[in-house]
């Protein structure tokens, strides 16, 4: 960034000035108000707390679109020149009340909140293209029409600067925006990250390539600068960073992961970034910019200050402060009524009991990175595939997205809340050594480790030290972590050939789990939210379901 030179230079030139002069050259002042994550979290009950600073005392409830709304409304009071923009992910991954239509609540809900723009985060393509375009466009879903007065789509824009055509070459939405404040122009250049093909079905997005962030936003901003005169440039990018542990919503605790690179890459013209993705919190400055994010599920919204020189029509300082969304304000009465509205709809589906627990069954892993949530799910999928021949089944741990509370009864919202995605399962033939190279890939060529739930039988130990080796390097050539590894007691041999069972956003290669792409003799199975809830239907009148032991993989040093 330039602004303390751009400070310097203001300041030298009101020297001497009549005050309406001077007045006249002060910096205007804009403030951007943003989001990043939301996955569809109207609900004041669902986004859970947030720690606000290192001491673990100061997690506090937060999020909820109602205080969302009554927070939003009371900062934008304090300056006519505010815009709020997000950072992606705003729908996908959903919980019930909002996954059930489609996400249509949730954007009828930033409609009604004045959410001005939304760059793409990979959660968008969880539908498709198509029903992306939906979201912006409108129009009933071809389920139907829901909550009986159709669906209008998005007021707000979306942006996709590197989701282009594989043929055209144009971009899926508009690459940028341009708003003026006071006469000055401030681009907003909207992205998701390249790697979106890797964790999203393929289905919906064949047509559909993924460029560079980096080079996408280079791009744009001269673009921006050459043909529309814009000097201040704003990035919304659905892509960030990890910080090191202990870190408040403020801090910037060792920031690491793909965004430094990126920021690293990108022009000095570009003077924010407002990214999203990780789902954490920070405030950094990396490579003399700042970069944002308000962790997830709208329980914060990042506060930004900018101020423009009426000269350069530059921005001269960038000011961030995380703010918690307390919910001791106001709930916003008119998303009170739209969430009560669609919480009546979902109320008969919701309700109704699918199964019972002994005890609650989380996602908090162990050692190894086996959680109870997921290895119930495998579970649940090896029962639903055993006549299409399955002898296991793995489950992706970013797929399991709740835990189930331990009091006693299963609900289908429970169960929805866990398993949002709509999947199907896919029974497929690997040999023992693409079995080998599928737990191999927890690892190499991963950001960081994804470690897959497996199904009951299932056992193996995993060398820590060797994980910690290959973890981001390619895979060809790579050592294997893995080792004992057994199917039923059974050892896996190289050449055997295994029924296993996955998802379909696994099977298609998702999460960079590419050896899945090359299995044979593929069986296509049911949903794995209707897997679930036939595991845990006998429940219902017999034994009630126990939290699966953490004994399936053993992790040594």
């Amino acid at each position: 960034m330039k602004t303390s030179r751009m400070i310097i230079v203001v300041a030298a030139a009101v020297v001497g000035l009549t005050a309406p002069a001077a007045a006249a050259l002060r910096p205007v002042e804009v403030q951007l108000l943003g989001l990043n994550d939301f996955h569809g979290h109207l609900e004041s009950t669902t986004p859970g707390p947030i720690q606000v600073t290192t001491d673990p005392a100061s997690r506090t409830p937060a999020g909820g679109a109602e205080f969302l709304a009554t927070h939003l409304r009371r900062l934008e009071a304090a300056n006519r020149n505010t815009l709020i923009v997000s950072a992606g992910d705003l729908i996908g991954a959903s919980p019930l009340i909002s996954a059930l239509f489609h996400d249509e609540p949730t954007i009828e809900a930033m409609n009604r909140i004045g959410l001005d723009l939304n760059a793409v985060g990979n959660h968008e393509f969880d539908e498709g293209a198509a029903e992306l375009r939906r979201m912006q466009e409108g129009g009933c879903h071809a389920d139907g029409c829901f909550g009986g007065d159709g669906f209008a789509g998005a007021d707000f824009g979306f942006l996709a600067a590197n989701v282009v055509d594989r043929v055209s070459r144009e971009p899926l939405f508009a690459p940028y925006a341009i708003r003026k404040f006071n006469g000055i122009k401030v681009g907003f250049i909207g992205m998701t990250l390249e790697g979106t093909p890797d964790i999203v079905s393929q289905a919906g997005i064949r047509d559909l390539e993924f460029l560079d962030e980096a080079e996408t936003a280079n791009r744009y901003a001269r673009e921006l600068r050459e043909r529309h005169g814009v000097r201040g440039i704003v990035v919304l990018l659905h892509e960030g960073g990890l910080q090191v542990a202990p870190f408040g919503v403020n801090s910037c605790n060792g920031i690491s992961g793909p965004i430094v690179d990126i920021v690293g890459r990108t022009t000095p013209a570009v003077d924010l970034f407002v990214t999203g993705h990780t789902h954490q919190p920070y405030n950094c400055v990396i490579d003399g910019r700042p970069v944002t994010s308000a962790s997830s599920f709208g329980r914060l919204v990042t506060d930004i200050d900018l101020k423009l020189d009426r000269r350069s029509k530059d921005v001269v300082e960038v000011r961030a402060n995380n703010r918690v969304i307390s919910q001791d304000v106001p709930r916003a009465a008119d998303l009170t009524s739209l969430i009560g509205r669609y919480s009546a709809l979902a109320a008969p589906l919701a309700d109704r009991l699918i199964g019972r627990i002994t005890a609650a069954i989380t996602r908090v892993n162990d050692d190894s990175g086996e959680n109870a949530g997921g290895n119930l799910i495998a579970d649940a999928q090896l029962a639903a595939t055993r006549d299409a021949g399955a002898v296991a089944a793995f489950m992706n741990p970013g797929g399991v997205r709740a835990d189930i509370a331990g009091d006693g009864a299963v609900s289908y919202g429970d169960a929805f809340s866990v398993q949002p995605f709509g999947n199907s399962l896919v029974t497929m033939t690997l040999t023992g050594a693409q079995l080998g190279e599928m737990l191999k890939q927890q690892w190499c060529d991963q950001a960081f480790a994804r470690i897959l739930l497996p199904s009951q039988g299932v056992t193996y130990t995993w060398d820590a030290s060797v994980a910690a080796q290959i973890t981001g390097t390619a895979c060809t050539g790579a050592p294997t972590p893995v080792g004992d590894l057994r199917i039923g007691g059974q050892p896996v041999l190289a050449e055997q050939a295994y029924r296993i069972t996955v998802n379909s956003f696994l099977a298609d290669g998702g999460d960079r789990f590419f050896v899945l792409r090359s299995g044979g003799d593929r069986d296509g199975g049911v949903l794995d939210l209707d897997a679930l809830e036939a595991y845990l239907a006998p429940s219902l009148t017999g034994t009630a379901v126990a939290p699966p032991a953490l004994d399936r993989l053993s992790r040594v040093p």
